[in-house]
């Protein structure tokens, strides 16, 4: 079954891929450098937890069962 907020969702999890490509590549970088997880894809992990977050709430909408009281709590 299709909601109504799928399209955005797609939309979401396409980013999720790209954050994903420029992680990969950032730890690729600092392992042939021999240095430790860069921060900077500490911050790229944070963003895709929460896009994909966002992605599966708006799959959510409209769903049976799914209720105004959802939060974002994990």
């Amino acid at each position: 079954m299709s909601g109504p907020h799928d399209d955005l969702a797609a939309r979401l999890d396409e980013i999720v891929a790209d954050l994903d490509e420029r992680s990969f590549d950032i730890l690729r970088e600092a392992a042939a450098s021999k240095v430790a997880r860069p921060v900077e894809d500490k911050r790229l992990t944070q963003a895709r937890r929460a896009i994909e977050k966002a992605s599966h709430l708006l799959r959510g909408i409209g769903e049976a069962g799914s209720t105004a009281g959802d939060t974002f709590d994990d």
